[in-house]
């Protein structure tokens, strides 16, 4: 195997990754730093946030998966410098994504009385029910802003959407700090206020991002063709059918980890904030291997247009090396770092709280080591996944996703966790096991195609 094959293309699938992985580490920094403002107000109002978001991961992930269906899309297009069919297409994403966004926020919303029927800490549903409200309608921009995004990516400009989600994280932290703990003449509103910063952030991405595209050369036409002549049930149709199985594909990876927060909210509110924390420092880096994903959708995208299947598997496999070799450098950090990396949550300094905080700590420095090691087959899924989109093919990855963490690696969390009795730990194996399975079998759906699609080419 001659690696140089391969690793020549590490230099490019990075800058194209990049700024999407700054904008997604960005966004999931802000996730960090008001998880450690909450923290600072105990561990039932973190446990509170982490029910909360809990509900918003599961929509948030349809909305999301369903945008990725327009990258790939506009990738084909971009390739054959078709102008006139890209148009159409922005316009038609845009329609079906406000129209998402809106019914998520509702059905979100209307949601809020089953936080009852959970079976989690009265104290913890109490704080989560004020927090859900504002969370909830953060959605309709939210998604909204990711038809912006998935369709400049997939034009290979990628800096839009970073430049859009780090000025929305300003504004988020900068809201959080005030309203979280009253800073002058704003009002102390704890978890409640992280809320509100969540959505004001989130309205100013897509304000930001539809002024960037109006302003730029490269993307002027774009805004200014707007026009409901535009819309075409033909693009709604072809969006959708690549769009829906993509969501169901978030969905159930989501899902899968919202079933682990549900399963350790039934253990208390102390499992539940570990499983917080652990979660929260995970998804940090699983952001490096979204933003491989979207490089992986983008390249194989544009060489599924021009139909070169040869090239299209020789980038994939580039790109799966490089995430293979930046996850491993993760799992090393994670085990090194596991004992330490819990205390930035909590504020040991708290005498009045301190049991509770030495027990979370304990239980997420273990979670963390379990986190170090399903670092590469999370990272490998992801961007499988990504290269698998760019093929535009959905349907057989959705079942593999279904099986990998419904069929085996939930019911394996709900065995370890509670009738082997390892509690959050045994949540956290299931987890692990599901996504290796993930890993595997999605890996080897790309080899199958790619090889198919070789041979009927050659």
């Amino acid at each position: 195997m001659n690696l140089k094959r391969y690793t020549q293309e590490f230099r490019y699938n990075i800058k194209l990754a990049v700024p999407v992985i700054i904008g997604l580490i960005g966004h999931t920094l802000v996730q960090l730093i008001d998880n450690i403002m909450v923290g600072q107000l105990g561990t039932a109002e973190l446990a509170a946030v982490s029910l909360g978001n809990s509900f918003v991961f599961i929509a948030m992930s349809l909305g999301i998966g369903f945008s990725t269906a327009i990258t790939p899309l506009a990738a084909e297009a971009d390739s054959t410098g078709n102008k006139t069919k890209n148009n159409a297409l922005f316009f038609n994403s845009l329609v079906l994504c406000t129209t998402l966004g809106l019914i998520l926020s509702l059905v979100v919303w209307f949601a809020k009385p089953l936080l009852y029927q959970m079976g989690q800490p009265e104290e913890v549903v109490a704080l989560a029910l004020p927090y859900l409200f504002w969370v909830s309608m953060s959605l309709f921009p939210l998604v909204i802003f990711q038809a912006f995004k998935q369709f400049c990516d997939g034009l290979s400009f990628t800096r839009p959407s970073m430049y859009a989600t780090l000025t929305g994280n300003l504004v988020n932290v900068i809201l959080n700090y005030l309203l979280i703990f009253g800073i002058g003449f704003f009002p102390e509103m704890g978890v409640e206020g992280a809320a509100i910063g969540t959505i004001v952030s989130r309205l100013t991405m897509v304000i930001f991002i539809l002024i960037y595209m109006y302003k730029d050369s490269r993307f002027q036409h774009f805004i200014t063709s707007l026009s409901f002549k535009r819309y075409e049930v033909e693009y709604l149709k072809k969006i959708t059918k690549l769009g829906f199985p993509s969501a169901l594909q978030m969905f159930f990876e989501v899902g899968f980890f919202t079933a682990a927060i549900w399963m350790s909210g039934l253990l208390g509110k102390n499992p539940q904030a570990a499983n917080q924390i652990a979660l929260n420092l995970s998804s940090m880096t699983y952001m490096v291997a979204m933003g491989l994903g979207v490089a992986a959708m983008i390249r194989v995208g544009n060489q599924l247009g021009r139909n070169n299947f040869v090239e299209l598997r020789r980038i994939a496999i580039s790109i799966f090396l490089l995430i293979f070799l930046l996850d491993l450098v993760f799992c090393i950090g994670f085990l090194m770092f596991n004992n330490w990396l819990p205390y930035i949550y909590l504020d040991t300094g708290n005498t009045a709280d301190l049991k509770n905080s030495i027990e979370v700590i304990g239980l997420a420095a273990s979670l963390l080591i379990i986190s170090a090691f399903f670092q590469i087959s999370d990272g490998l899924q992801a961007v499988v996944l990504g290269a698998l989109r760019g093929l535009q093919d959905v349907n057989i990855p959705a079942g593999i996703v279904f099986f990998a963490y419904i069929i085996f690696g939930l019911p394996l969390s709900i065995s370890l966790g509670f009738i082997i009795d390892w509690g959050v730990v045994g949540i956290w194996i299931g987890l692990l096991s599901g996504l290796t399975a993930s890993a595997i079998l999605l890996l080897w759906r790309f080899q199958y195609l790619t090889k198919k699609r070789i041979l009927l080419n050659s």
